[in-house]
């Protein structure tokens, strides 16, 4: 028996030494829908419920969105007797666990919110001193997605709070993906690639395609300058380890043209694709947008690559994507205000991604273009790409030889 006893302790403290995280969880960008974009603190059990259902029925889970995540709100103001996290019975009156083992009934899977502070940002119980204790009461609900945000973190330092956590989720057993929510002001980038499985590069977006939203005091940001925000961070992407912009804003107020190109860029970005919007109501525009395959498979693209803006010229930017068999996704995104005329020779560009050595060399190679909006073949790049771009709206190609 001691010497049993004495394995665990050796395995713990190796576990909690190595900082080791569970083995292949988000080989690809994780994909899934979050309450807080649209709904904030305003959850509730018929939420979720309809919620799965509708992912379910609208064929978002046939595309490869598979996570439910509750944000914040989902628990009452204090603890147990027993320091548990308590969820709120009014909001969820059958209990989590019931609503957990609901969503899994749909094929799907189910993440909930926590904070590393002291408190959550909407003034909740925060997980700082109960790592250990709250990693196994997710375990015993059977989540699959914990993220964990940076409110109330005076005095903490970020590498330890996140690293405590997710040494707590290892030893609790039951793997879970760990989104780290530090909204990039200690360049997770650097050190969270063995700690979670992905990380938050900036603040919170807003629905808002270029430029910010001010709430007294705090910015929420706009799609474009998150975009800009990504300059420099690629190489630390990759299966397994993910930047994260941010949850998606499509279907949230903006034209239909600037969620086209939100969610281009965020594909090109290899960024997770968390819904932000009320699924349950969606328009046409929003479903297509959201549930285009081809569109997604860019972003889904086993490679793990991130993409990286090739060129630009006045508000018109050329991105470019290495995705796997050496194929490549070309997004032309223009962020003026008016139409622009985009003309672009293939045989006069070589597009070469440094990191991994791989050039898309038209002058000597033929590659067929196959336009992933439209979702129509349009010849090859013998020929020059010669076409009007409406404002705030992209082209997003793919490349085969």
């Amino acid at each position: 028996m001691k010497g049993k006893m004495l394995l665990i302790v050796t395995l713990f403290f190796f576990v909690i030494a190595k900082g080791q995280k569970f083995a292949n969880l988000a080989l690809t960008p994780p994909m899934g829908w979050n309450s807080w974009n649209t709904f904030q603190t305003n959850i509730s059990e018929k939420l979720v419920m309809e919620t799965a259902d509708a992912i379910v029925a609208s064929g978002m889970k046939a595309v490869g969105y598979e996570y439910i995540i509750l944000d914040d709100g989902w628990m009452t103001k204090k603890r147990d007797a027993n320091g548990n996290l308590v969820p709120d019975p009014k909001k969820f009156p059958h209990g989590m666990k019931a609503l957990i083992n609901y969503v899994h009934s749909k094929g799907l899977k189910f993440g909930l919110y926590n904070c590393a502070g002291t408190k959550t940002c909407a003034g909740y119980p925060g997980t700082r001193g109960y790592e250990y204790q709250d990693a196994r009461f997710y375990a015993r609900l059977g989540i699959d997605y914990l993220k964990y945000d940076w409110c109330y973190t005076d005095g903490i330092e970020a590498q330890e709070a996140y690293r405590t956590m997710s040494n707590a989720l290892r030893v609790a057993g039951r793997p879970i993906v760990f989104s780290i929510c530090e909204w990039g002001e200690n360049k997770p980038w650097e050190w969270a690639g063995s700690v979670g499985e992905l990380w938050r590069t900036t603040g919170d977006i807003a629905p808002v395609f270029d430029g910010y939203s001010d709430h007294d005091g705090w910015k929420q940001t706009g799609v474009m300058p998150i975009v800009d925000l990504q300059k420099g961070l690629r190489k630390y992407a990759g299966p397994g380890h993910w930047n994260d912009p941010d949850m998606l804003e499509v279907g949230n107020g903006m034209s239909t043209n600037e969620d086209s190109a939100h969610f281009s860029m965020w594909c090109m970005l290899a960024a997770p694709l968390i819904a932000g919007n009320d699924v349950r109501k969606m328009s046409k525009a929003t479903k297509g947008i959201l549930t285009n395959r081809e569109v997604i498979a860019i972003d889904q693209d086993k490679a793990g690559i991130e993409g990286f803006k090739y060129k630009d010229v006045d508000s018109l930017e050329v991105w470019s994507k290495l995705l796997q068999n050496d194929d490549w996704a070309i997004c032309f995104l223009n962020r003026s205000h008016k139409p622009v005329k985009v003309n672009f020779n293939w045989k006069d560009e070589m597009i070469t991604d440094s990191i991994f050595n791989k050039t898309l060399n038209a002058k000597d190679n033929i590659y067929k273009i196959r336009n992933l909006w439209t979702k129509s073949n349009e010849g090859d790049t013998q020929k020059p790409l010669e076409a009007m771009l409406p404002s705030h709206d992209v082209i997003m190609l793919k490349l085969s030889k």
